[in-house]
């Protein structure tokens, strides 16, 4: 039975085509494709059965074995979630780890239900290092401008007032500090590359790459080995606030964005318990640098601002906020200014900084 492909391209990102990932959840888990739902044609326990059968006895036996795990009102559950999703998004394109014997089952399966859909050659595989390749040649060839400043400047929402912005902490879900963690758990190395790559695919093609002055580990994910160097030699700008407005951003980013997220997903009971932990295991973490005496000060003062909050008042927040920048983060980031001895293309204000950056991008177009 002759069976449709289409290329593993990035343009399948870019057009937001609808993915069918029929791989085992682990796999899934490990790295998907942007956009991707997963609706495998094996679950994690009868993929380690068919993997073990293959080494021990081959691969006829491991393909008898999937057929008899994936038979009868199993096979059958797994047809219907298939042909529901392609009925809600009928240009859904299926794909496995390498476009072979899953997928292509998975097509015949549908085919057989009156639905004919393509597979991805090549699968996941190729479609990796597609994206991967992308962000290489990204890197390399156009311009790269990196927008640095201290806590609580607003970068973020700078990169986001861009057309060509890349949210790179966006991507890793994590805001680069103690206290960004993200309520949700942290993408993979790989999901984080794709998003990346997905990123750099919704900007213009001839659009220079603006993103933050970053470390190369954000969180728990690093920024692949290409982009770090481009970001190394990259030219940067520099966002100066006062601290009266960097504490109402901070309180924003660190309060109110996290208190929205988990009483939305928790209820304001356990939401709130889950904020107070959070905001105190970024205090303790911060334990060596802080000192004791400062880290039990910042402690306390902290309490004091969650019993204000409560009350009604959650700006109380700027009582160890307030330290927290003048006395820990502003000198960390000034030392590193010192110590590695950078230069600015520009320092100025937000709204002046965004200028100068929409500027610059505009003269900076480039051609592949």
């Amino acid at each position: 039975m002759s069976l449709p492909t289409v290329a593993a391209s990035c343009d399948l990102i870019r057009d937001g085509r609808p993915l069918i990932d029929v791989r085992a959840p682990i796999e899934f888990a490990a790295g998907s494709l942007p956009g991707a739902v997963n609706l495998p044609l094996m679950d994690d326990e009868e993929r380690h059965r068919v993997g073990l059968q293959y080494k021990q006895v081959g691969p006829e036996s491991a393909v008898h074995l999937g057929h008899q795990l994936v038979s009868g009102g199993i096979k059958r559950a797994r047809i219907r979630a298939w042909v529901e999703h392609v009925e809600r998004h009928p240009e859904a394109i299926l794909y496995c780890f390498r476009g072979g014997m899953r997928s292509q089952l998975s097509q015949q399966w549908l085919k057989e239900a009156g639905i004919e859909r393509p597979r991805i050659a090549g699968g996941w595989k190729a479609m990796r290092q597609q994206l991967c390749q992308h962000i290489d040649e990204r890197v390399e060839q156009a311009p790269m401008l990196l927008i640095g400043g201290l806590t609580g400047c607003a970068k973020t929402e700078l990169i986001h007032a861009l057309d060509n912005g890349i949210d790179l902490e966006g991507c890793a879900r994590h805001k680069g500090s103690a206290f960004g963690r993200h309520p949700f758990p942290a993408p993979s190395q790989i999901d984080f590359e794709h998003r990346i790559s997905a990123e750099m695919l919704s900007l213009a093609a001839d659009a220079p790459n603006v993103m933050e002055d970053e470390s190369r580990f954000i969180g728990s994910v690093n920024i692949p080995l290409q982009a770090w160097r481009a970001m190394e030699a990259a030219p940067l700008v520099r966002v100066e606030m006062p601290l009266d407005w960097r504490l109402v951003q901070i309180q924003k980013d660190y309060i109110e964005g996290l208190w929205a997220t988990y009483s939305g997903h928790y209820g304001d009971f356990l939401g709130w318990a889950l904020l107070q932990r959070q905001l105190r295991q970024a205090l303790l973490r911060l334990r060596k640098r802080l000192g004791s005496a400062r880290l039990a000060r910042l402690i306390r003062m902290q309490d004091i601002a969650f019993r204000e909050h409560k009350r009604g008042n959650p700006t109380a927040h700027e009582g160890w906020l307030a330290p927290l920048l003048s006395e820990y983060y502003d000198p960390m980031y000034r030392y590193q200014l010192e110590k590695h001895e950078r230069t600015f293309l520009h320092v100025g204000d937000w709204d002046n900084t965004l200028a100068f950056v929409r500027d610059w991008s505009a003269t900076h177009r480039w051609q592949r």
